[in-house]
């Protein structure tokens, strides 16, 4: 019985330390820099917005937090280093919609993308638009369902990865439209071949399709997310257009290794969501053609349950699979 009665005391007296060292902890953290896994080569859309953030949560934290880029595999070699890493916050992942993307084209992974991570928080979404070359004869998004019907099968679509593809697969098959696919190895040769009008039309990202519209080169007819954008509040959403429930968007979002504590993921989701929020940061974002978001981590870890489970559904359907 007192064998017993030292045991059970013992239980308790670590269950108060380790209660009392996770506060202690979070307000110790960090002591030494902080390294960002981003899975893309620098210059693009999400190293952007990493450098973007990595400055001033470097700041927050009174610790360097260092962009570390490791592109390859559709982003699979820095996310599988996250997954690998030690929980204790000095390895974050920033990802972008391949994140989803992956596992629902049946790609074989080496980390479980819903249980090797913990959510912190979705950044931003970058918009989507449907664009087609001017000399297609469609200004709304009805007359371009129209017309394709007319011709099964003779216009075709460009996509710089299947970030992008699928979103125009959903369309296809939201609308029972037949349009080819040409798929490109980046933005800048498709975008060359739509604005010379070897291919029709796209639904590109609005860092790269936006300046194309504002000359006169390309015609938006719709944005894809579900609510209008405010960089342009006039131009409709494809659902509004004619498509009803249509949704998509390259979305970013941030992750620490699974089994990191929750003071540390509270501690680096509130630093995030202040700065994705702060107003003049939405608004270097609106000037990219992205939205601020900045959620709890219960809400990104269920959007990239509700993402994988949507994607996969439309990959199915059209018969798309990891390359």
């Amino acid at each position: 019985m007192l064998h017993m009665t030292v045991m059970r005391c013992l239980a308790c007296a670590f269950a108060l330390c380790a209660a009392a060292s996770a506060p202690a902890f979070a307000q110790n953290y960090p002591n030494k820099p902080v390294r960002l896994l981003v899975p893309f080569a620098p210059g693009g859309g999400t190293d952007t917005l990493a450098r973007m953030i990595s400055q001033r949560l470097s700041d927050a934290l009174g610790q360097p937090v260092v962009v570390d880029n490791r592109p390859a595999v559709d982003g699979i070699i820095a996310t599988e280093l996250a997954a690998d890493s030690p929980p204790d916050g000095y390895t974050l992942l920033i990802v972008s919609s391949s994140h989803a993307i992956n596992p629902a084209l049946g790609r074989k992974l080496p980390y479980n993308t819903l249980k090797d991570f913990a959510p912190i928080t979705q950044t931003a979404n970058q918009q989507l638009l449907l664009v087609v070359h001017p000399s297609v004869q469609a200004s709304s998004v009805k007359e371009l369902i129209a017309l394709v019907k007319a011709k099964p099968g003779a216009m075709n679509y460009g996509s710089s990865s299947n970030a992008v593809a699928l979103p125009m697969e959903l369309f296809k098959t939201m609308t029972g439209t037949d349009i080819q696919h040409v798929p490109y190895k980046g933005s800048g040769p498709m975008l060359t071949d739509l604005l010379g009008g070897q291919i029709q039309m796209a639904i590109a990202g609005a860092v790269s399709s936006i300046p194309q519209v504002k000359a006169g080169k390309l015609r938006a007819l719709a944005i894809g997310d579900s609510k209008r954008s405010a960089f342009l509040p006039d131009l409709p959403t494809i659902a509004e257009a004619g498509v009803p429930g249509y949704q998509a968007s390259i979305w970013s979002g941030m992750f620490l290794p699974a089994k990191a504590s929750r003071a540390l993921v509270d501690r680096l989701n509130r630093e995030v969501v202040k700065i994705v929020q702060a107003p003049d940061f939405k608004e270097r974002l609106l000037g990219m053609g992205s939205d601020a978001v900045g959620s709890t981590p219960e809400a990104w870890g269920k959007f990239i349950e509700t993402e994988i489970a949507k994607w996969a559904k439309i990959a199915k359907a059209a018969g798309m699979k990891a390359g």
